[in-house]
């Protein structure tokens, strides 16, 4: 009797070496070739022949290669989004296969996060979660907001907690708190020293800004803020790090916007100091996300049904962080 043959497009996963993707998706994620071969610890040639099998394996070409040139073909792009969940998915089956009852609960969450969040309920929860679940294991990694959200929507990550300049449709998500951004100087500054100060007197300033105050980003409402005060058109230093603004801010680069409670201890150590205006100031949500199409681990799913339950009993006017939210 005569074997069937798979048709073509059947055949094409038993066809493909799996290897490709990977490679194919460090070359997207590094911006080319050599950087790649350097990441993979490859030769660049090896890369290249790699990608140029993989284009011929799918018969699309996926990334336009020119001297100081590199551009994703839509195709590309398509292509590494897929790359990217199947890397996800991929990742989650160690945790998988190594869940265990729910008496001894053990397994890793990792968690994509930006700079600097505080935040005394998550801590006090982390704690409480870590005592009850003695065997689970963390991993936490800073990223720019955009690219937290990047990781959770790729599967990349068990959560992730952030910024949002708007709530993304394919994920769930919940306010983790709320706080307020005032402006600071530092102790070099001119005004730092000064009885009083006016708003007046902080016109034409030069400032310092986080590179998601740009228009339609999560923090907006600083630049709004600013441009109400009559601020530099242009700003002297910008940074995607909270830490790093703040030290922009006591080198006095410019004045520049932090989380009231963030910059409390500063400003009680003598290293910066709060500029008006001290009312009407910028709120800001912190979100926590999660992807309701991931299979989570038996742990992922302990942690987001437990802080979930934690979240519901605590108001968010609790949660808000800074002057009274009424």
């Amino acid at each position: 009797m005569k074997t069937m043959s798979l048709p073509l497009r059947n055949r094409f996963p038993w066809n493909l070496d799996w290897n490709l993707l990977r490679t194919f998706m460090v070359v997207v994620e590094q911006r080319g070739i050599s950087k790649a071969a350097t990441h993979l610890g490859l030769k660049q040639p090896t890369v290249s022949a790699a990608l140029k099998r993989l284009e011929v394996t799918v018969g699309k070409t996926l990334i336009i290669r020119k001297p100081n040139e590199f551009s994703i073909t839509r195709a590309g792009q398509i292509l590494y989004t897929q790359c990217a969940t199947i890397f996800g998915t991929v990742s989650q089956i160690p945790a998988i296969l190594d869940e265990g009852n729910a008496d001894d609960l053990h397994g890793h969450l990792t968690i994509a996060i930006t700079s600097s969040v505080i935040s005394e309920h998550f801590d006090d929860f982390l704690n409480r979660f870590s005592i009850a679940h003695p065997k689970v294991t963390y991993s936490f990694t800073v990223y720019e907001s955009d690219e937290v959200e990047k990781m959770v929507t790729l599967n990349r990550s068990s959560f992730g907690i952030c910024l949002l300049s708007r709530i993304p449709k394919s994920l769930d998500t919940m306010v983790l708190y709320n706080e307020y951004f005032g402006l600071f100087c530092g102790a070099r500054h001119r005004l730092f020293n000064a009885e009083s100060i006016a708003i007046e007197d902080l016109e034409g300033e030069p400032f310092v800004a986080f590179q998601t105050e740009a228009e339609g980003g999560p923090l907006e409402s600083i630049s709004t803020l600013r441009s109400s005060l009559n601020l530099s058109r242009n700003w002297r230093g910008v940074s995607s790090s909270l830490n790093e603004i703040r030290r922009l801010i006591m080198a006095d680069i410019g004045i520049g916007a932090l989380p009231l409670h963030v910059a409390r201890r500063d400003v009680e150590a003598g290293h910066i100091r709060q500029l008006p205006p001290y009312s009407n100031l910028p709120k800001v949500s912190i979100y926590l996300i999660s992807n309701p199409a991931r299979r989570y681990s038996e742990a992922e799913a302990t942690f987001l049904s437990a802080i979930e339950a934690e979240l519901s009993t605590i108001g968010i006017a609790e949660r808000t962080y800074g002057p009274d939210p009424s």
